[in-house]
């Protein structure tokens, strides 16, 4: 990114490339760790996308169990590009697909027991590679300044 906003600098002298700057390091990060996170979840036989299934299920607390709108929602995906998901993740027996009790057109996802074993072990492996990352560059202080400047940059941009 100095060298790219060093020769807009040249080009155009007139530019405030901070933006370009930030935006351009935040895309590079997220997709040096995007790859990053593929790896620490291949052992665990799921993708990034699975372990966001399986994570949001846990997360819910128990029974683990949510609607496939609710996780498509939380996940920001379409319903086709989430019943791929729990396609998949059904079939390995990670979770289950079964009729709501309140309403008999609706389904509600559970994460199974082996689901369960999955995730916890996913979400530790995918927490220490970030930790590495992050510790390699930044103190605990910095980090923490550094989530609180991005929370305020997203709530800022309606996210």
């Amino acid at each position: 990114m100095d060298a790219i906003t060093a020769q807009w600098a040249v080009v155009r002298p007139d530019l405030n490339t901070v933006p370009m700057a930030v935006f351009g390091r935040i895309y590079r990060l997220t997709h040096l760790m995007s790859e990053r996170m593929e790896r620490a979840y291949a052992p665990f036989g799921i993708s990034r996308g699975e372990f966001d299934v399986l994570a949001t299920l846990r997360r819910s607390g128990e029974p683990y169990t949510l609607s496939p709108r609710q996780l498509s929602a939380t996940l920001m995906l379409t319903t086709g590009g989430m019943t791929g998901r729990l396609d998949k993740l059904e079939r390995a027996g990670l979770l289950s697909r079964n009729p709501d009790p309140h309403d008999r057109r609706a389904l509600r996802v559970t994460l199974s027991d082996r689901g369960l074993e999955v995730v916890d072990q996913a979400v530790g492996a995918g927490l220490a590679v970030q930790r590495e990352a992050l510790w390699a560059a930044l103190d605990a202080g910095e980090a923490e300044q550094l989530a609180g400047l991005l929370r305020r940059l997203l709530n800022a941009t309606g996210a």
